[in-house]
């Protein structure tokens, strides 16, 4: 009869397990913060995206390309998006078969509200941290992830 041996702690899966209950606890502290807003986080992405995005809005093919999604999950973000009046679709003025999407007043008004949201729950997330403590995460995040945007996204 074998008797299991055993295994010696594999430093890097628990590192992995660390990250991804820290991932889903980001996702559900940053939902909570999010909710009074009436946005969710994937809408919040979208929205961040289109107001950063440059010169001309952005075709929906260039915001799955951003956002690292397939373009039918951008369609259903921009879909709830335009139903409360914080995104529209605009034909491009040179080529009347490719379809822009650009903020309107009211999502300007929301990335408003989003900045504050965003903040109180980073808090809420490096409450437990000194400052110190956040400069280390900061790089060492920028090692695993790379650098943070120019526009804040």
């Amino acid at each position: 009869m074998n008797t299991p041996v055993p295994s010696a702690p594999d430093p890097d899966g628990l590192l992995a397990e660390q990250l991804l209950r820290l991932t889903r606890r980001l996702h559900r502290i940053q939902k909570r913060h999010l909710e009074p807003v009436g946005i969710t986080p994937a809408q919040s992405r979208l929205l961040r995206t289109v107001a950063h995005y440059g010169d001309a809005p952005p075709r929906m093919a260039d915001l799955a390309a951003r956002l690292e999604v397939v373009p039918r999950a951008v369609t259903s973000l921009v879909d709830g998006l335009e139903g409360a009046g914080r995104v529209r679709r605009v034909p491009d003025p040179s080529n009347r078969r490719v379809i822009r999407i650009e903020l309107t007043d009211e999502g300007r008004a929301t990335l408003r509200e989003l900045r504050s949201a965003r903040r109180a729950a980073a808090e809420d997330i490096l409450a437990p941290l000194t400052v110190e403590q956040r400069e280390v995460l900061g790089g060492l995040l920028t090692a695993l992830a790379g650098p943070v945007p120019e526009s804040g996204c």
